[in-house]
């Protein structure tokens, strides 16, 4: 199990008090917990909810995590889902359920959130240099034997500053050598000869850090397509196999390959198939976070299960429902839901759906052209029929930029019945 002592502190969460915090709630809610409100299964449509409200649907939110449950099943991945993209303890608890490894992460102040909710195996697929934070883990580690943690390193500097900061520390940190997806790519080591030069920087720092194994990010690779993101992944095997061979991963019990976001993951499967016969034991460590949700833009477009449509196939499990405020003239209307509750910065929001007296039709004849801090700018064709008052339901483009604008998400079913709410922590 990668849970721990955190069941405790996610009951907890049910005890919170419904007030000011939280947007979108019924204001009628006041002061009740969120135990008690979600006790009440009200009705996102007819209960009081406030608009903007953003909800996740429970139906599809469940279809997404156990397609990828036995996506990696299938294909031989151990999963570390990753968790900067709704940042809610709860959804990394139900990642876990359904058999992810751990939480990816990618900032010290995630780990501490994981932490504090009881994750036990964590991937930080980042280079870690601050000295705090480097001591804030080496103490968890001494606490918690059960605890699990591996992160990047790219630069001999970087394993000398984080040598420096675990001085005397009982257990030494679990490292992999970043290799980066090319010239211009993000972070990471450029080249296979600097890639040794790093792992021969922490095996002189023996005491603090262990090199486990090797990691990357193929989303990153310079203009992307399948034979350039497979030679990438193939370059990171080989890494692996080199490194095996030259006996770098003496001291651990198993090797790390890591790679995988949310539009290459069928790549990585294919690639990290080919993962020959190693000394040790290969974790196959896949990171796609952006799945849990999806949505009706970015990655709706870029999943790799448009490849390979036998697979299966996410489903978005966001909708923004926003109200019609103004309608100045036959060819527009303004909505009250803007940069402050929409994820904008890959693709507008799409008009879906328009709700009047209970019934729900298409929206047809209205998109969304501009966002203001609060208001939805809406171009309307003759076909619209779009009133004041009227609830218009949104398709959002990246999950990563949706939840970090809600502290408290109501997952409500298909029928519009809130039976969870989702905390997060940005």
């Amino acid at each position: 199990m990668s849970f721990g002592t955190g069941t405790d502190a996610l009951a907890r969460l049910a005890e919170e008090r419904v007030d000011h915090r939280f947007k979108g709630l019924p204001p009628d809610a006041e002061g009740l917990t969120v135990g008690e409100l979600t006790a009440q299964r009200r009705n996102l449509f007819s209960d009081g909810f406030a608009t903007p409200v953003l909800a996740l649907s429970a139906e599809r939110l469940e279809h997404n995590l156990a397609l990828m449950e036995t996506y990696t099943e299938r294909h031989g991945l151990a999963f570390a889902p990753h968790g900067k993209t709704s940042m809610a303890p709860q959804l990394f608890r139900r990642q876990v359920e359904h058999g992810a490894w751990g939480i990816t992460l990618a900032v010290p102040h995630q780990v501490r959130v994981a932490r504090a909710f009881g994750t036990r195996r964590i991937f930080l697929a980042n280079e870690l240099v601050d000295a705090p934070a480097l001591r804030w883990i080496a103490a968890e580690l001494e606490r918690d034997a059960e605890f699990r943690f591996l992160c990047y390193v790219d630069s001999v500097r970087g394993v000398e500053l984080m040598d420096a900061a675990l001085k005397g520390s009982s257990r030494p940190v679990d490292v992999v050598v970043e290799l980066a997806a090319g010239e211009g790519a993000r972070t990471g080591v450029r080249t296979e000869a600097e890639c040794a030069a790093v792992a021969d920087a922490v095996a002189g720092a023996a005491g603090t850090l262990r090199l486990v194994g090797v990691a990357g990010y193929e989303g990153e690779v310079p203009r992307a397509d399948p034979d350039r993101v497979h030679a990438y992944l193939r370059r990171l095997v080989a890494l692996a196999v080199d490194f095996d061979k030259a006996g770098r991963f003496a001291g651990t019990d198993e090797i790390v390959v890591s790679a995988g976001g949310s539009a290459w993951f069928d790549a990585v499967a294919d690639v990290f198939a080919e993962i020959p016969a190693l000394s040790l034991p290969v974790l196959k460590l896949l990171r796609s976070g952006a799945y849990v949700s999806h949505d009706d833009g970015r990655y709706r477009e870029v999943t790799p299960f448009n490849r390979v449509p036998e697979e299966g196939a996410l489903e978005p499990a966001f909708r923004l429902w926003a109200q019609i405020v103004s309608r100045p003239s036959a060819e527009q209307a303004f909505a009250n839901a803007g940069k402050r509750d929409a994820a904008y910065d890959l693709d507008l929001p799409f008009a879906q759906v328009i709700r009047r007296d209970g019934t729900e039709r298409p929206a047809t004849g209205v998109s969304v052209t501009g966002l203001s801090d609060q208001h939805a700018w809406l171009a309307t064709t003759p076909e619209a029929d779009v009133q004041v008052g009227d609830w218009v339901g949104l398709g959002l483009s990246h999950p990563c930029t949706s939840f970090d604008k809600w502290q408290l998400i109501p997952v409500a079913e298909a029928d519009g019945t809130v039976v969870d709410y989702v905390r997060t922590f940005f």
